[in-house]
């Protein structure tokens, strides 16, 4: 978001050994931490943050196997960068996380709200996950179940307890993609939902998509200067989505109806970026002030160059309250804010 103030202190994590060390010392002098990944999914106050930002910068990749029969089982420090590990996987001929191209941040930051795009998720490949338990002050391994990963959710997230230190990830290894989940992704490969194409051309194919949405950087272009979807997809129940459906009749007519998809435990999910644009805020509202949203995606909030953090959020509580008051549903933000909350 290019938001944000200095931090009283920083310290950079190389290692692992690092990374709890450092971590260790702030919480035994009782001060404030902030754990920094890529940073791509965090909104920091304009005044900064009044302690120690711990910025994990660990490397690594260890391909423990990798066979045709058992798959690729591989394990990634939590600093090293998302996208060229999926650029390697795809190479690799390692199938799972191609949708998940062009995401920004850091491989450990994934687990954490169960990164998802284009009809993939990463606890699909999460093995186990390895963190420092803050409160216990120990290692411990988490087992995929361990983690309980929902829609954008897992054990990790709304939390400072655990600081993710490698994850393991099983792929398949082949030269085809998983079965191609994503509508519009299908139709641009020109397969039916559900067959495989080429590794290669599933990566392409998602980051072309996400290009024409504004989801990956391009440092002139303000409309990428965002934390990508800032609200995620509402999941409701039957009742409620029965609820929204009676708003969305009275306000657009009887034969306008919200995108329906299945949700976790029986609910309903529905498409926040159609909330949005149906209940005034399109593409680009808020031009010309300091933060709009994005011109080629209605879910991104964009700095336009001289926002601060208090412009984003602003504009963030101003869309949610209109989502709400038209429709019943209260969106719930996905990127992380420090010292504040909608």
């Amino acid at each position: 978001m290019r938001v944000g103030g200095p931090a009283a202190r920083m310290v950079l994590a190389e290692t692992t050994d690092e990374l709890v060390d450092a971590v260790r010392e702030v919480d035994d002098a009782d001060e404030p931490l902030l754990v920094l990944g890529g940073g791509s999914n965090l909104v920091l106050p304009d005044e900064g943050f009044a302690g120690t930002v711990v910025k994990v910068a660990t490397q690594g990749v260890t391909v423990e196997s990798a066979d045709s029969c058992g798959g690729a089982t591989v394990v990634v420090a939590a600093g090293e960068p998302w996208d060229p590990l999926v650029e390697r996987a795809v190479a690799e001929g390692w199938a799972g996380i191609e949708a998940l191209s062009g995401i920004p941040g850091s491989t450990g930051a994934t687990p954490i709200q169960n990164v998802g795009a284009y009809g993939q998720e990463v606890s699909q490949t999460v093995a186990r996950v390895r963190v420092w338990d803050r409160l216990q002050e120990q290692v411990r391994t988490m087992t995929s179940l361990d983690c309980r990963f929902t829609y954008r959710h897992s054990l990790f997230k709304g939390t400072d307890r655990y600081v993710v230190l490698d994850v393991m990830f099983q792929l398949v290894v082949g030269t085809l993609s998983r079965p191609v989940g994503y509508p519009d992704l299908a139709a641009q490969l020109g397969v039916e939902v559900g067959e495989r194409v080429p590794l290669a051309e599933a990566r392409e194919a998602v980051l072309a998509q996400r290009r024409r949405r504004g989801m990956v950087l391009d440092a002139p272009d303000h409309d990428t200067w965002s934390c990508g979807s800032f609200f995620t997809n509402p999941v409701l129940t039957p009742a409620g989505f029965a609820e929204l459906e009676g708003r969305v009749a009275d306000r657009l007519g009887a034969d306008v109806t919200p995108p329906r998809f299945a949700g976790p435990d029986g609910g309903v999910k529905t498409s926040a970026a159609w909330l949005i644009e149906r209940a005034g805020f399109g593409k680009g509202y808020g031009l010309p002030g300091p933060a709009a949203l994005s011109r080629k995606h209605t879910l991104a909030l964009t700095n336009r160059g001289g926002a601060g953090a208090g412009d984003v959020v602003a504009l963030a509580r101003e869309v949610r309250d209109g989502v709400r008051e038209v429709f019943g549903v209260t969106l719930v933000n996905e990127p992380v804010l420090v010292g504040d909350t909608l």
